[in-house]
């Protein structure tokens, strides 16, 4: 397959499942930029068969880590993908087009994103087009520092594509409450170091107003018992952003008042 002028960015930790496909999807790519946190499957084994320039880096949160894969990126394109991503043949198909026309003018591309759960195509509750910037200009692009929740930044102008991404969401309930324990921790320690702060009674009223909002208002019920799950995960996933947020405000009050203490009795 001829190769195009494109370095792929991504970064794993136990994609096994997911990482052939992705990798396939991108094969047309002259480098692919793998930034692994620790896997302990076969993840390593499949970037190396498919020939990626395999980096081991320690867990620095989402944008670091990924800006970490930017920055081993050599190409003068870069494309940014999770592990669970696809490109579909129309969508590579421009991509090839853009990086290898000197006439673009653009310094980066947004793209639709098709979110998939349990097997459905999701297209309600703010899930599409769920338009992401992902493709740009190596000099142009960089990560924001968000721990979570991070994007692509680019200085100049940004077309947006209709051809789309596809995005393999996790299926798996068991998995999915891991996910919220870890994303929750992590939002709630960004929104604590911007100086928010919450109770549990308002965590309780934001996941309320969460489910309500997916499920009714941006009509997730049209999604089937998927849209269901969906509405519900994401409310859960509220309630324990802001209630950890509760949590690191008490123990930061517990630790302020047991210096105050100690001072007092010296």
């Amino acid at each position: 397959m001829e190769k195009v002028p494109l370095s792929v960015a991504i970064i794993t930790k136990n994609e096994e499942e997911n990482l052939h496909a992705c990798l396939q999807s991108v094969a047309f790519a002259a480098q692919i930029v793998v930034v692994d946190s620790g896997s302990e499957d076969a993840t390593l084994e499949i970037a190396a068969a498919f020939g990626c320039d395999i980096y081991r880096e320690s867990w620095h949160g989402f944008g670091p880590q990924k800006q970490l894969a930017i920055n081993k990126c050599s190409q003068p394109w870069v494309l940014v993908l999770d592990a669970d991503e696809r490109i579909p043949p129309e969508t590579a198909d421009i991509i090839k087009k853009i990086v290898a026309d000197a006439r673009t003018q653009a310094a980066g591309f947004s793209f639709p994103r098709k979110n998939y759960f349990q097997g459905r195509w999701i297209r309600h509750a703010g899930w599409w087009p769920d338009r992401v910037v992902r493709l740009f200009r190596r000099q142009a692009g960089l990560m924001t520092a968000a721990a979570v929740h991070e994007a692509v930044e680019v200085q100049g102008q940004v077309d947006q594509l209709e051809a789309p991404i596809e995005h393999y969401t996790e299926s798996s309930l068991s998995k999915i409450l891991q996910k919220i324990d870890k994303y929750s921790t992590l939002g709630a320690g960004e929104s604590y170091a911007v100086g928010k702060r919450s109770s549990p009674y308002s965590a309780f009223f934001r996941a309320l107003f969460t489910f309500i909002q997916d499920y009714f208002f941006r009509l997730g019920f049209m999604d089937g018992r998927q849209g269901l799950t969906l509405a519900v995960t994401d409310s859960v996933n509220k309630y324990f952003k802001y209630a950890k947020l509760s949590e690191l405000e008490r123990i930061s009050n517990g630790e302020t008042q047991q210096r105050l203490s100690r001072r007092k009795n010296t």
